[in-house]
């Protein structure tokens, strides 16, 4: 063999490469031509003249009003600026609240937003995600469970005011989120609706307010368990929650009565829980009126929390079509969403106005708030079979019953 020639070597592989005459790839664009001209082609414009000239369209837009908006800005605009670099201008606050308050109010897909903002999808996501979490943050002091006795005492006077309820500590439910189904995750998610699902497990007060909020039970799991796997349910078990010790109804009373929760078929009856009678052998019960008055008492002070759950489906389109997000990114929007009602509820007088939600006439009937005219439907929780409550658990309904029937009645019921 004779000598290797480094010339020819290279000579031959010039020639492979002609003959063959591959094309070469295009470098990739580092960023579309249009989404490199924000300033001209997103939203932040039209923002600007709806809430100069027209703020009915600017709430209906974010669904949120120009002032509530400007006040969350201030508050978030820490957590969520960015420095400019000699790279690039960054994606400004404004935009960056602005598209997830429209992502939260619509539940289109960051695909769909893009032409809305001249943001790629992929960015919009990050952003999503990130300011969801800015909002968790600075809004904290609006979802607080209750520390202490007299701060439970507040949360029962204001059911015993606005919905003749004694001892009611918080009307209990839960909603089934929609998601898509994680990768590699099988049934886990799975729920008796027959779709994939994580859990918003929340504590309403009277004023349609949360102050509990746990989201990310599997929907799989039995919905009469949900609570135990919540912190507040291991609180409740635990005898953690600091709620006030009995005390009479009434003066002139002989028993003190418990401070109780409020929830539907899918809990336990407990000391603490009170549910409604069962109408398993109605005709052959002799108290059946009394208990139907129990049940219709305890659904007055319950109807709160299906209406806090109702408003926050109505005014956030998220959760009116299923979350493309990953568990713990639909948890994070999910408590954001959460966060953002009370501070509405609080701020903004017409964010629930008369007949948002439901309402009684004189004569006691239930008339249908107007969330229900956006025929959403609240994915609750499902009833569960009867579980054995303890004797003790039983006479307190019955007490309350009684009252209910005699010293605590309401002309209408």
């Amino acid at each position: 063999m004779g000598d290797f020639d480094p010339a020819i070597a290279v000579a031959v592989a010039l020639a492979v490469e002609e003959e063959t005459d591959v094309p070469r790839r295009k470098r990739a664009k580092w960023s579309k031509e249009w989404f490199l001209q924000r300033s001209k082609f997103g939203h932040t414009k039209l923002l600007r003249e709806l809430s100069q000239n027209e703020p009915s369209d600017f709430k209906n837009f974010l669904r949120m009003d120009v002032e509530s908006y400007n006040e969350l800005l201030q508050m978030v605009d820490p957590l969520i600026g960015k420095q400019t670099t000699n790279m690039r201008q960054p994606i400004s606050p404004t935009e960056r609240l602005s598209i997830t308050l429209r992502y939260l109010a619509t539940g289109n897909t960051f695909e769909d937003l893009k032409f809305v903002s001249a943001i790629a999808p992929q960015t919009i996501g990050k952003i999503v995600i990130e300011t969801c979490e800015a909002i968790i943050s600075c809004l904290q002091e609006y979802i607080k469970m209750p520390q202490s006795e007299d701060d439970w005492l507040k949360v029962a006077e204001g059911f015993r005011k606005s919905w003749n309820f004694p001892h009611a500590l918080g009307a209990v439910d839960g909603k089934h989120i929609a998601i898509k189904k994680p990768p590699g995750s099988g049934s886990y998610f799975f729920n008796y609706k027959k779709f994939f699902s994580i859990v918003l497990m929340a504590v309403v007060d009277a004023n349609y307010e949360f102050i509990v909020a746990d989201v990310g039970v599997n929907g799989r799991v039995s919905d009469g368990g949900v609570i135990s796997h919540t912190d507040f349910g291991r609180m409740m078990d635990k005898q953690e929650l600091a709620i006030p010790p009995p005390e009479k109804l009434c003066d002139d009373d002989l028993i003190p009565m418990p401070f109780v929760f409020l929830g539907d078929d899918a809990f336990s009856l407990t000391e603490n829980f009170m549910k409604p009678y069962s109408g398993r052998g109605a005709e052959e019960d002799d108290v059946y009126n009394e208990k139907c008055i129990f049940n219709y008492r305890l659904s007055r002070g319950r109807r709160v929390v299906e209406n806090a759950f109702g408003i926050l489906a109505s005014r956030f389109g998220v959760f009116q079509r299923q979350m493309l997000l990953s568990p713990e990114k639909a948890q994070t929007v999910t408590l954001a969403c959460c966060y953002l009602h009370n501070f509405l509820r609080r701020k903004s007088r017409r964010y629930i106005m008369q007949g948002t939600v439901d309402w009684e006439d004189e004569n006691g009937t239930v008339h249908g708030g107007s969330w229900r005219d956006w025929q959403i439907e609240v994915h609750g929780l499902q009833a569960t079979q009867t579980r054995n409550a303890s004797d003790k658990a039983k006479d307190i309904r019955d007490l309350f019953r009684r009252y209910f029937c005699t010293k605590g009645s309401v002309p209408w019921q």
